[in-house]
């Protein structure tokens, strides 16, 4: 039998990682609600988060490619989620608390 190529064995192997991941917290989540999840349901639910995956990563290499860069930058995130004011806040705490502890890093060292 003929290995599929490396681009759709590592496609394969990042879904089957999905698939686990997705698993356990649903699993973790269903047993702290008291309810069950369908493999259905799980397969269903991995295949929404893929589809959403894709198309994240197309919005960010479109705008890294556009800003002239070949490497996604912070910006980058931060312009995807402009319209998710929930999560531009948080990403933007998260990017701000990042630079002061790099900062703090680096003004260690020199001393």
């Amino acid at each position: 039998m003929a290995l599929p190529p490396p681009e759709e064995a590592l496609e394969a192997r990042l879904k089957s990682a999905l698939w686990y991941s997705i698993t356990q917290i649903v699993d973790h989540e269903t047993l702290a609600m008291g309810v069950n999840a369908t493999p259905q349901f799980i397969g269903a639910l991995t295949e929404m988060v893929w589809a959403q995956i894709e198309n994240v990563s197309k919005d960010l290499e479109s705008f890294a490619k556009h800003a002239g860069r070949t490497t996604i930058s912070i910006d980058d995130v931060l312009l995807l989620a402009r319209r998710n004011e929930g999560l531009e806040d948080v990403l933007k705490a998260f990017v701000d608390a990042e630079l002061v502890q790099d900062g703090k890093a680096k003004g260690q060292g020199r001393r």
